[in-house]
């Protein structure tokens, strides 16, 4: 059973930064793959990085190259920097984790384990 809580998310102008973390419980961490997915209101829950237990990553296409997913396994935590923020990231963001091995799933199905989600709103 692993446990995840996300922090970090709030209200910014379009441009901006965000560091958004997910702290997670348990003794296994380093042995997760963590993923970060998000849900705009009125959309359904979809994919925005994920990262391996070996650290090989994947960006969905829209933040490629403005957001970077990473994690410390000393300190059970996985973090989304997000920069040059849009309008169009507005979402609630979560974390979610899985013991699953073998190629990467993009899909909210291929995880095992989620947070309670933060809100992150883009002003224009």
């Amino acid at each position: 059973q692993v446990q995840l809580v996300e922090s970090g998310g709030g209200l910014v102008q379009a441009g901006d930064s965000l560091r958004l973390s997910c702290a997670a419980s348990g003794r296994t961490f380093s042995s997760y793959r963590m993923g970060w997915f998000r849900q705009a209101p009125g959309k359904e829950r979809e994919f925005v990085a994920v990262i391996t237990r070996s650290d090989n990553t994947y960006y969905a296409d829209s933040v490629k190259g403005r957001f970077t997913i990473s994690r410390d396994n000393a300190k059970n935590t996985v973090y989304l920097q997000m920069n040059s923020l849009k309008p169009e990231d507005t979402a609630v963001y979560y974390c979610a984790a899985t013991p699953q091995r073998g190629i990467p799933t993009m899909t909210p199905r291929g995880y095992d384990y989620w947070g309670q989600g933060t809100q992150v709103t883009v002003s224009s």
